[in-house]
């Protein structure tokens, strides 16, 4: 019986799968008939089928006398509204352009609020930032003058949700409360659940999850007396992220069990592969390896799908973490996996202005060649360290001239050996003093020194890049996770202690790492030492190498003098 009724639910599943497939393709039929003809009837063809699928909530019908103008408006805004919820954002936008002149000579300002509205929602999911603002803000200001609350707030959500997209949660905090005053007085209970989700989301990324979760509950509250069980769905898999962060694992638990089902059913694919991404994390916090590979699996196939690189490569660090015990060579299969997303994510973001999944590894970079832009006190301090290592560098490369000689001539001058194990002791010495420096306070004098407390923060801090740095796997997020803390978290308490982003300070651990092994084990080539500082090319290792002292990993081994960078 039981295998009976699995049987039918498949079947149901595809046959819904296969309806909805052909909806999508008749859609994109009348659409184009319109376009191509432009008249009452292609018009009214197709808001009969969004009506019969109850995507508008009337049926928009057009007399024989209606101005193509008002046709294309109507018609093209309509397609955007539709392809978006598709999620097929670049055809959105296409048709929500071609819709908006025709909403702007409409002098209609809700109909072209609407329209700006929704483009600026549309470059959100495309993560082009720059023109998701340019149409937010035309939106807000037209929503201003109209003095309707509830279209200020749904603008202000938009931009607050735009500058979380961009990775700037303190800006968008300043329009997410904006917009919850905006929904309050307008007494919109969707428009307020809506907004109280984006302001969850805004204090998950400052690291107050107490603040985020209650956000969560009060979206889920309102949903609940809605009725929409696909949104109900979505809050419970946000206070299950909280939940998560607040290491409340079976209520996260409880909360991802009632909303996965839900979310397969509704459609809504983004969400569910999240929830499942969480739902691996947890089962993983339980000790549940094989439950956890399940979960990530189905996440993995999900992103694969929807080509977002970003979510898939959490699913595939979570598969790593997964198998590593039980099938160490699957487990390294989505290591590479992983890697390889990470640098497609990383050359994607330092190649536009904001990236398109996550600005984290970019604006890190930007930290870390920016580094150098301390106060004059600390800079100093360094400017010191670095002409000391300069000579240390000097004379390492006179060492090796006479190494090289004295092999050759087969007699090693032993004085000079002694001489140079003097000057290593002395490099061991101010590289220490390099990294006080870089451990002191922007502002810190020669007496101030750092607080034992934060002093052990690094050295744990410490322990863990270089722990994961071992592992093959390193990224401030997983940093952040092994202390404990938020990502925002661990950026202000390193920025404070060191001056240094996560970022930053990870790659100055691995490039003391790629100089310790390239002085010390010949045996390794370039490419081995590359892997031993987590990176899985031997390209990125070499620009990171050159970026950091001036030269390449061969030119350092030939005995070319280096110029270690400032920060």
């Amino acid at each position: 019986m039981t295998n009976h009724k699995a049987f039918r639910f498949i079947l149901v599943a595809l046959m819904l799968a296969y309806a909805s497939s052909l909806l999508s393709a008749n859609v994109d039929q009348l659409i184009k008939n319109f376009d191509a003809s432009q008249n009452v009837a292609t018009a009214n063809a197709f808001f009969k089928e969004l009506d019969n699928e109850k995507f508008t909530d009337e049926l928009l019908h057009f007399k024989s006398n209606a101005h193509p103008d008002t046709l294309r408006q109507q018609v093209w805004y309509w397609a955007a509204e539709w392809y978006y919820d598709q999620q097929q954002y670049q055809r959105a936008v296409d048709y929500g352009l071609k819709a908006l002149p025709h909403c702007k000579s409409g002098n209609n300002r809700v109909v072209e609020g609407d329209c700006e509205n929704l483009l600026g929602v549309i470059y959100i999911r495309l993560a082009d930032y720059d023109n998701a603002a340019k149409h937010a803000k035309a939106c807000y200001e037209l929503d201003r003058r109209s003095g309707d609350p509830d279209a200020m707030s749904s603008s202000l959500n938009t931009l607050a949700a735009i500058y979380m997209g961009a990775r700037q949660p303190k800006e968008a905090e300043k329009y997410i409360l904006a917009a919850l005053e905006q929904a309050k007085k307008a007494n919109n209970p969707a428009r307020l659940a809506t907004i109280n989700g984006i302001a969850n989301e805004v204090y998950h990324s400052l690291g107050e999850e107490e603040k985020a979760l209650s956000y969560a509950k009060a979206a889920y509250d309102i949903e609940v007396k809605l009725g929409d069980k696909g949104r109900i769905a979505m809050r419970q898999a946000q206070m299950a992220s909280s939940l998560l962060w607040l290491k409340r694992y079976d209520e996260a638990q409880q909360q991802l069990e009632a909303a996965i089902p839900q979310l397969r059913a509704s459609g809504n694919m983004q969400s569910l592969g999240i929830a499942l991404n969480q739902m691996g994390g947890v089962m993983l916090q339980k000790k549940q390896p094989a439950e956890a590979v399940k979960y990530y699996r189905e996440a993995a196939n999900i992103f694969v799908k929807l080509k977002d690189i970003y979510n898939e490569s959490h699913s595939r660090l979570g598969l790593y973490n997964a198998l590593k015990d039980s099938d160490p060579q699957a487990a390294m299969a989505e290591m590479e996996r992983y890697k390889s997303l990470k640098d497609s994510i990383y050359s994607n973001e330092t190649a536009e202005s904001l990236g398109r999944y996550s600005a984290q590894y970019a604006n890190e970079q930007l930290l870390l060649d920016n580094a150098n832009q301390r106060s004059t006190t600390k800079r100093a301090i360094i400017i010191g360290v670095l002409v000391a290592l300069l000579l240390c560098c000097l004379a390492g490369l006179i060492w090796w001239i006479m190494r090289r000689r004295n092999k050759r001539q087969g007699a090693i001058n032993e004085q000079l050996s002694a001489n140079i194990e003097e000057l290593r002791e002395q490099y061991r010495q101010l590289h220490l003093d390099y990294s006080l420096a870089l451990e002191s306070h922007g502002d810190a004098n020669d007496e101030d020194v750092i607080s034992s407390a934060d002093r052990e923060f690094l050295e744990e801090t410490i322990n863990i890049i270089n722990e994961l740095i071992s592992d093959g796997q390193i990224d401030a997020t997983t940093v952040a996770a092994r202390l404990n803390l938020s990502p925002y978290q661990l950026r202000q308490r390193l920025s404070t202690i060191t001056g240094n982003s996560p970022q930053a300070f990870i790659q100055i651990i691995r490039m003391r790492r790629a100089r310790h092994l390239l002085d010390n084990h010949a045996e390794l080539n370039i490419n081995e030492i590359a892997r031993l500082c987590a990176y899985n090319d031997t390209p990125n290792f070499t620009r990171a190498f050159k970026n950091t002292f001036g030269i390449t990993p061969s030119q350092y081994l030939s005995g070319t003098p280096c110029v270690e960078r400032a920060d």
